[in-house]
């Protein structure tokens, strides 16, 4: 299969990418990202503007995309930024794959994604999920992770905090409360996408230890 990952150069989107790399199931990735990585056989990395895509690309034309597009509210420094990174870009890339014919989507959300949400974030997480539900792809899965385990090249001292007590704490904690690591959260994407099931699917964060 064809598979395009957006977000791949993040702690999910690049176990994801290596994942898809070694999987004989996949035989071609394109990775839309801001810069260009490491060379492989499998891989087309394509450097774009995510506020200004184009439209008419040949590789919006694959059997699946994996979205782990995602910042933080720090890192985005407002709510408008932040809105900007974790829903009009994934959304203005499902748009465009399903106008090629594309037709699965497979999304990592978030536990307690809810467009009723009085926390923004979780809201912000809703609506994209609601706005990817409306663009009628035959194939659509929510990865929807906990607090994800993994190190990250950018530092985050209370995710840190949060990742070592739940990692003290795992074994006496309900599941759907435990930590999720990475490379389980990239692997339920990855089968998400090469399964393809039809209809509007949920992977919980108690799936994902």
């Amino acid at each position: 299969m064809k598979l395009l990952i957006v977000g791949a150069t993040g702690l999910v989107g690049s176990h994801v990418l290596s994942q898809a790399l070694a999987d004989s199931r996949v035989s071609s990735v394109v990775v839309l990202a801001r810069r260009t990585l490491a060379d492989h056989p499998k891989l087309r990395t394509v450097q774009v503007d995510f506020a200004h895509l184009p439209d008419d690309a040949d590789w919006w034309q694959v059997d699946a995309v994996i979205c782990a597009l995602g910042t933080t509210m720090r890192a985005a420094g407002s709510e408008e930024a932040f809105r900007r990174v974790d829903h009009d870009y994934p959304l203005a890339v499902a748009r465009l794959a399903r106008h090629a014919g594309t037709p699965t989507y497979v999304l990592n959300s978030a536990i307690g994604a809810d467009v009723g949400s009085r926390f923004f974030y979780n809201r912000v997480k809703g609506e994209l999920e609601r706005d990817l539900a409306r663009l009628g792809f035959p194939s659509l899965t929510f990865v929807r992770p906990g607090l994800i385990g993994g190190h990250r090249a950018e530092f985050r001292p209370g995710e840190r905090l949060s990742v070592l007590a739940l990692t003290l704490l795992g074994p006496v904690l309900p599941k759907g409360w435990r930590l999720n690591p990475a490379e389980r959260i990239a692997a339920a994407l990855l089968d998400a996408a090469i399964a393809a099931r039809p209809g509007t699917h949920v992977v919980t964060s108690d799936r994902l230890i």
